[in-house]
């Protein structure tokens, strides 16, 4: 154990004991001078002290335990990463607060967790009525990202603007379908004196660098033709479409410029996707192949997730696709990607369901998987699940990994080539799923993990409404 300042946790116990300074320097057999700068944090409190203040009081030595410091220092971190608190906290200050004021500490992060707990509740509520509002109270989203999310899902992911600017220009440039980067190269180059270069030194996750001194854009050489594509379609985005982007991230219920910038990144990404998968040529092409995402990535030159991610956004007047829900997921159950066209709803605060088919493309990678799915309120979903993986380099570069999934109501389902051989109308072959045991109502289900908010645990060890959660404990 290290020696440490407890000079308020020493004042605590003696006033707690309504003892003196004289007699708790007595009791323990140091001078009332030693007690008055262990007191003031002028002198550390050592093991021998700690143990005589063990032998005098019977009190639990945990009190002045380093790892029971470390241990609130860790919570008090997570309560102040909370986006609802705008002051920045120093580590030092959480440490002092740990150190001499822990009861505090304690009271703080108890507190953080009934919020926490309050705002599940409302979330569960909000959810059983199918909407993200409880009253007049809007949910607050947990981060900048949740706040773009909603941005788009009240959009139903489709921004004419954006989608109708992309085709024009890709119709005025007569882009070759598939081969779009070397002809967007040329517009940066012929309207706003932009070079491309291939950079060895960016890594894949900075993919790009634009100079605008040295009218020079740099691109990772970790990326595809087709990634490189839609980068180059990116920045032209910025160039051509800044006025747009801008007025509708202005447009936005945001909190705060952090969420409105990262709209802007977002609509600059639709843009791209629109351009280089130009509206009427992609719907035509994916009606044609009846959705198959892996033909349509080969014929536009994108990737499976890139494909999907454009499916979920043909919600045109007049020219619907198949209104698609879109989701990625890391295997540790995180939503890093969440789009809907229609009123699918994804819980923001209960987790996932365990037996959605996007968790078992973990376990096998790069094939496509199909799941008709039934949800609590009686509605059915065809799902297609694939994991994706990405590299940064060599054989000791760490890889990224995550599951993406695609869905749509199963009256439509007859449209997708997914759908061949499946039984459709049956619906004991519907696996039932939830949004997240949080909010979901199947008491019998084998994979929960703990009752639904609001409805308590049958103490009954033989009649327990949530026994496989109880046994698994």
């Amino acid at each position: 154990m290290r020696k440490v300042l407890a000079g308020v946790r020493l004042k605590r116990l003696r006033e707690e004991r309504n003892l003196t300074q004289q007699a708790l320097a007595s009791a323990i057999g140091i001078s009332l001078s030693y007690l008055n700068q262990l007191e003031n944090n002028q002198r550390p409190l050592t093991v021998s002290v700690l143990l005589k203040l063990g032998t005098a009081f019977g009190i639990d030595l945990q009190l002045f335990s380093e790892e029971d410091e470390a241990r609130l220092i860790s919570d008090l971190r997570e309560v102040m990463s909370d986006p609802a608190i705008s002051e920045t906290i120093a580590i030092a200050e959480l440490r002092e607060l740990a150190s001499n004021m822990p009861a505090v500490g304690r009271a703080i992060v108890s507190l953080h967790r009934r919020y926490g707990r309050a705002l599940d509740q409302l979330a569960a509520l909000a959810a059983r009525v199918g909407d993200d509002r409880q009253g007049d109270v809007p949910l607050p989203p947990s981060t900048a990202f949740e706040e773009v999310r909603d941005f788009f899902y009240a959009r139903h992911n489709h921004i004419s603007q954006l989608d109708e600017a992309a085709e024009h220009i890709a119709a005025e440039m007569k882009m070759p379908i598939g081969r779009m980067g070397t002809a967007i190269a040329m517009r940066l180059f012929e309207r706003h004196q932009i070079r491309m270069e291939i950079d060895n030194m960016l890594s894949a996750e900075m993919q790009r660098h634009f100079d605008p001194v040295a009218r020079l854009l740099r691109l990772s050489a970790h990326l595809r033709q087709g990634q490189q594509a839609f980068q180059l379609a990116t920045q032209l985005a910025f160039l051509e479409q800044g006025e747009l982007i801008d007025d509708l991230a202005a447009a936005g219920t945001f909190t705060n410029s952090q969420s409105q910038s990262l709209a802007r990144i977002g609509l600059a990404n639709y843009f791209a996707g629109a351009l280089i998968m130009p509206y009427a040529a992609f719907l035509a092409a994916a009606e044609d192949a009846r959705y198959d995402i892996e033909l349509l990535g080969q014929r536009f030159g994108v990737g499976f997730e890139t494909t999907c991610h454009r499916l979920s956004t043909l919600q045109r007047p007049g020219a619907h696709g198949v209104p698609f829900f879109f989701i990625r997921v890391d295997r540790a159950g995180n939503i890093s990607k969440r789009q809907s066209a229609t009123d699918f709803h994804f819980s923001r605060f209960g987790g996932t369901c365990p037996l959605w088919n996007v968790y078992e493309a973990f376990a096998q990678p790069d094939h496509i998987l199909t799941q008709v799915a039934s949800m609590p309120d009686g509605r059915t979903y065809l799902w297609i699940a694939r994991s994706v993986s990405r590299g940064q380099g060599g054989y000791r570069a760490p890889r990224k990994t995550f599951a993406v999934a695609l869905g749509c109501d199963i009256r439509h389902a007859s449209q997708l080539v997914y759908a061949d051989g499946l039984d459709l109308s049956n619906p004991a072959a519907a696996t039932p799923i939830g949004a997240g045991c949080k909010i979901c109502e199947r008491p019998a289900c084998p994979q929960r993990a703990f009752p639904p908010i609001g409805q308590p645990l049958n103490a009954d060890p033989n009649r327990s409404a949530f026994a496989p959660y109880a046994a698994m404990r």
